[in-house]
């Protein structure tokens, strides 16, 4: 455990809390919370749950409801083929993903993904004893890796690489033709179990759809792990519900994994998702068309900050503007040295609180959640503007 660290996400929300605490006018950019609640029918399958309780233990993989549910979703995705023991269930992505290094890495063995990066993507593999190749993908290439930086970097036969998108923090979004392209280049190295980290699929913009690897090379299922989440596409973090379909034998051993971890997600935990799943889905629909809307809010206030970069993202709900043009100036007569001690200064100056861009391996940028109502959006932007514009 002396490998593992705290979140620095969840560090800029404390601090946050604790300033609006003392009284301060604190708006929070920080922590990748949908705000939104789901659809009545989700209480009403929990409600009816909760009065039929059993009071019995659960399957490890999942119930055999939700599997279904779940297993109807991703064909709507276009991942067709997989069955019950294709999947397994977790409490919360990040539990699966956990799972899964414990799976499938040994300690030693390597686990490649993009820079920037998820924060727990290195923690997992810290406390895992693995080693991380890093390919880094910068503003500059819109934060998003090339075939020949995969290719090159799964020559080096990693025994996984982790691949996100839509990508938290960046909200970057792979067409169908870069995907096609990713996929090519796995299909090269047959020696690499790919996860893919795509818990934002349901939040993508501006028409371009979403698109895995396995729809382009099919026969990448075979060592090919797709990760889902409720959190982010129905408003439900606190329900903690993560799901999974991959190769029979990786679903078993997270199912193993969960026999001895957690043994079964909650009864009532699994009538909710059952409903969010398999019910209605107008009220994600329309919450993907008001972050779209709030996504261009966000990048015509950065546009007017000179010297602020912004790749335009096309998913999820976060912007990933590079603020280096920060770095060395000073507000308030405080220097302004990095990427952590601007996001400092802004939030005890401004009362804006935002995460530091070093967090998830790219200190030139900070990352900006969006999805707090309107007005206080838009009241938190002019704040940002006005700490840039204080700079001397």
């Amino acid at each position: 455990m002396g490998h593992a660290k705290p979140s620095a996400i969840m560090a800029v929300a404390e601090k946050a809390k604790a300033l609006k605490a003392q009284g301060r006018d604190i708006i929070s950019f920080s922590i990748g919370v949908p705000n939104f609640l789901p659809g009545e029918h989700v209480y009403a399958a929990a409600r009816e749950a909760l009065a039929r309780d059993s009071g019995q233990y659960g399957s490890n993989r999942g119930a055999d409801a939700l599997l279904d549910a779940f297993l109807g979703h991703i064909e709507r995705l276009g991942l067709s083929g997989y069955t019950r023991r294709h999947c397994a269930t977790g409490v919360g992505a990040k539990h699966l993903l956990y799972n899964l290094a414990e799976a499938l890495l040994d300690p030693g063995d390597t686990i490649a993904f993009a820079t920037p990066y998820w924060t727990t993507y290195v923690d997992i593999a810290d406390i895992v004893g693995a080693k991380t190749l890093l390919l880094p993908a910068p503003a500059s290439q819109d934060y998003k890796i090339t075939p020949a930086q995969l290719d090159e970097a799964l020559a080096k036969k990693p025994k996984v690489y982790l691949f996100n998108n839509p990508s938290n923090p960046t909200g970057m979004v792979y067409t169908r033709d870069e995907i096609a392209a990713l996929a090519e280049v796995f299909a090269k190295h047959p020696d690499t179990w790919i996860i893919s980290d795509d818990i934002y699929n349901t939040l993508v913009f501006d028409g371009i759809g979403y698109h895995n690897i396995v729809n382009a090379r099919p026969e990448l299922r075979e060592r090919t792990v797709f990760v889902d989440s409720l959190s982010k596409t129905y408003g439900m973090p606190g329900w903690r519900v993560g799901l999974m379909a991959g190769p029979e034998v990786v679903a078993q051993a997270v199912t193993t994994l969960n026999s001895n971890h957690i043994t079964n997600l909650p009864e009532i935990v699994t009538a909710a998702a059952v409903a969010a799943l398999a019910g209605p889905q107008d009220v994600p629909q329309q919450k993907c068309r008001e972050f779209e809307a709030k996504r261009d809010i966000v990048l015509e206030a950065l546009a007017a900050i000179p010297g602020v970069k912004c790749p335009r993202p096309q998913g999820a709900f976060y912007v990933f503007p590079d603020i280096s043009c920060a770095f060395g100036k000073s507000h308030g007569g405080r220097l302004v040295a990095n990427d952590v001690e601007l996001c400092n200064l802004l939030l005890e100056a401004e009362g804006v609180a935002c995460v530091p861009g070093s967090a998830f391996g790219e200190p030139n940028a900070l990352r900006i959640s969006y999805t707090c109502p309107d007005a206080q959006l838009k009241e938190g932007l002019r704040r940002i503007q006005a700490f840039f514009a204080a700079l001397q």
